[in-house]
């Protein structure tokens, strides 16, 4: 028996044989076979705020401690922690008949990885810099060999070695010094996003002593190699200072402080290596400043000052600046150059326009030649310009598929990496020659358990949107599915902070839609995923187009015969999770089931809280119901929780991780606390929290998969009504 049979076993007999629910205010108990769900305590608190009341019955669930929380999880509140727990083994044995269906689904998605596999290696002067997985392992090992060479491969840094003994451990960031005698890494031991960097001596294969902690994760060395730039990270998670300290250990000396809590801030150097680059910003306005390679322990220098609404991401091309900006009203973007010695705005020339649907998403340098990627219905393609202005296209001939700009390692090259693929199609990842134009392929994902892109279709509607906009969406299904409304559909979404969702291939997808499902992503507006204005009509006081968008995605669907309403699973994380929470609200008849993962759905109480870390920083966004009226109306108008009514709500499965510093672990359980009560179905609602992770679940790439494993048998339970059946 494995540990999750056990622990769903156990948590059945235990609840079979505990008092009866109602002594049991945080328990779990089994009436006639059937698990009773834990009841959670109601502490009413009254909360008073720009003359509106508001009464949170939950907020007792949100441990005041929660920033020590999140670097030591074992200091969670005891009443917390018995809740928690309750409610996960209710879960687990609401969900033990489908114990088989996810260890048959994990080993499925297990089966499509290449378990001894490694990366292209990326050269960059007498070495190639790779990460390979060896059979078994859960984490990558990253290594380098001699360039074109038969020579001896040398490990950098097993990160197996490193996550031994740990329940979490995450390398998030590792680079090698520009000299290749250092070897940096940072690591996240908790799932909290605190981390330690590490300097390693690759001569003597030493890591030096004294650790950097409370770092962000990011970290850059200095051109000459002499030097190590870091973020760090304060006690309520957010970025606040750039340091600086010898490569290998000394004095630390402040090299920035950002005196604004709604700016992140990192560094990184520049593309040619001229320059350390500190970059602030925010949704909506963002600062460089520099430091020149040549003098690294300088006074970092403003490149243009901010402007609230004016972004611009600045990089250096030997001779001149080559910036990414939304200046003079270019909604999508437009690229301009400066002169090395005058970079302000002054000094700004375009050098490719701006062109109204044509979303610049992002710029890669090499010596002779810039490659940019563009965005436009859902789709990408790259561009490449010489130093002459002349310039050619990677073209694809698909409907619906993802190209990425990998760029490269090297200055002084001619060749950039990019990748290919579509929701059927595996990525390959090819070399490209900007100046011959010769592409070479240098990898196609391997699927050991086998794949025929042939008995797939890839599809791409236009959903219309309430307002006429017309809405993306790509749909997945093996070829013999049939498309009359009988097929089971997943219908993903995020739609938030202009980030767009590919067109990309998942190997783990393919255990819905083999079993007949459609798989669908709806391509929302709160995306970038139609250019930035896509998202500009989606935040603030347009944040309901987000949840409109979906629903009318839905709706094509059942329309054109994908799906039928009441047997359609809908799917989002994060601000994708706040997604589910409305159109759970919103549309609960459409929806069998609705997975919130790690879901940010408690948002005028968040957003209210300026001790979080994303709180601040993220106003631009949301609208700050601390100070504006207005904004504090209309979040509450959508704000899911605060939403919650007495509706035949759907099946619904809410994840999170006790040390999640983004989406705290209280929003999903208060979230569900508020549900259970409230809805009149009877059909289950569910949570699962990650004791022993935060944002992005587990670590490992094993473990990762049996969550996947998890909330796609949740999917199928939903559709099959297999809680009826006890």
């Amino acid at each position: 028996m494995n540990r999750r049979d056990l622990l769903a076993t156990s948590a059945a007999v235990l609840a079979a044989t505990a008092l009866p629910a109602q002594a049991r205010p945080s328990g779990a108990s089994m009436s006639q076979g059937t698990p009773v769900p834990p009841v959670a305590k109601k502490i009413p608190v009254r909360i008073e705020q720009l003359g509106r009341v508001r009464t949170d019955d939950y907020q007792w669930m949100k441990d005041d401690n929660w920033q020590a929380v999140l670097r030591d999880p074992t200091l969670i509140k005891a009443d917390v922690k018995e809740h928690l727990e309750a409610e996960n083994a209710y879960r687990e044995a609401m969900m033990a008949s489908t114990l088989p269906l996810q260890a048959a689904m994990f080993e499925e998605m297990k089966g499509r990885i290449k378990e001894a596999d490694s990366s292209v290696p990326s050269p960059d002067g007498a070495w190639e810099y790779y990460v390979e997985y060896r059979t078994g392992d859960q984490h990558p090992r990253y290594m380098r060999k001699p360039r074109g060479g038969t020579g001896e491969a040398q490990l950098l840094l097993d990160a197996n070695a490193l996550a031994e003994g740990k329940a979490y451990s995450e390398v998030s960031s590792a680079g090698h010094s520009p000299d290749h005698a250092l070897f940096a890494y940072s690591e996240d031991a908790q799932g909290s996003e605190v981390h330690q960097i590490f300097v390693k001596d690759l001569a003597t294969g030493e890591v030096l002593p004294d650790p950097i902690g409370s770092a962000i994760g990011d970290f850059a060395f200095s051109a000459d190699s002499q030097w190590l730039f870091w973020t760090n990270r304060d006690d309520n998670g957010r970025p606040d200072k750039i340091f600086r300290r010898p490569a290998r250990g000394g004095e630390t000396t402040l090299v920035y402080q950002e005196d604004d809590d709604g700016m992140f801030i990192g560094v990184g150097r520049t593309a040619d290596d001229a320059f350390i680059l500190i970059t602030v910003g925010n949704q909506e306005t963002s600062e460089a400043r520099v430091i020149p390679a040549a003098a690294p322990t300088a006074t970092p220098v403003v490149l243009e000052p901010r402007e609230v609404g004016r972004l611009y991401e600045a990089d250096h091309w030997g001779d001149r600046w080559v910036i990414r900006t939304n200046a003079d009203d270019s909604i999508d973007f437009k690229i301009v150059e400066a002169p090395t010695a005058t970079p302000g705005k002054a000094h700004w020339t375009d050098l490719v326009p701006h062109t109204p649907g044509r979303y610049i998403e992002g710029v890669a340098l090499v010596k002779n030649h810039i490659a940019r990627q563009e965005r436009a219905d859902a789709n990408t393609k790259i561009i490449i310009r010489d130093r002459a202005g002349a310039e050619h296209e990677i073209a694809v001939d698909e409907p619906a598929y993802s190209l990425s700009l990998a760029g490269a390692s090297e200055f002084d090259t001619t060749v950039m990496r990019y990748g290919y693929n579509s929701p059927s199609t595996p990525t390959s990842t090819y070399d490209y020659d900007l100046a011959t134009r010769e592409r070479t392929l240098r990898k196609v994902q391997e699927v050991p358990s086998g794949h025929n892109t042939a008995d797939y279709v890839v599809e791409r509607l236009n959903a219309p949107a309430p307002d006429g906009e017309l809405v993306p969406v790509t749909v997945l299904r093996r070829r013999d599915t049939p498309v009359d409304g009988s097929a089971p559909v997943l219908l993903y979404g995020y739609g938030s902070y202009g980030s767009p969702i590919p067109a990309s291939f998942s190997t783990n997808r393919l255990s819905l839609v083999d079993r007949g499902w459609i798989y669908a992503i709806a391509h929302v507006r709160g995306g970038s995923d139609k250019g930035w204005n896509w998202f500009l009509t989606a935040r603030r006081m347009t944040k309901k187009n987000t949840f409109t968008d979906f629903i009318a995605s839905a709706e094509h669907l059942i329309a054109r015969g994908y799906a039928k309403a009441g047997h359609i699973v809908a799917e989002g994380r994060s601000a994708g999770g706040l997604l589910m929470g409305a159109i759970n609200n919103m549309r609960p008849d459409l929806w069998a089931g609705v997975i919130g993962g790690v879901p940010f759905v408690d948002v005028i109480n968040t957003m209210s809280d300026t001790s979080l870390p994303l709180t601040p920083p993220e106003w631009p966004e949301w609208g700050n119901p601390i100070e504006d009226p207005e904004a504090y109306d209309y979040m509450m108008s959508y704000s899911p929780y605060d939403q919650v009514g007495p509706k035949a709500y759907p099946a619904v499965l809410a994840t999170g991780g006790l040390s999640d510093p983004r989406v705290t672990y209280w929003e999903p359980e208060k979230w569900v606390a508020k549900l259970r009560p409230a809805t009149t179905s009877g059909k289950p609602i569910l949570l699962k929290i990650n004791m022993e992770a935060g944002h992005a679940g587990s670590s490992g790439r094993f473990d990762y998969l049996k969550e996947v494993a998890h909330d796609y048998a949740f999917a199928l339970w939903a559709i099959d009504r297999g809680w009826e059946r006890g």
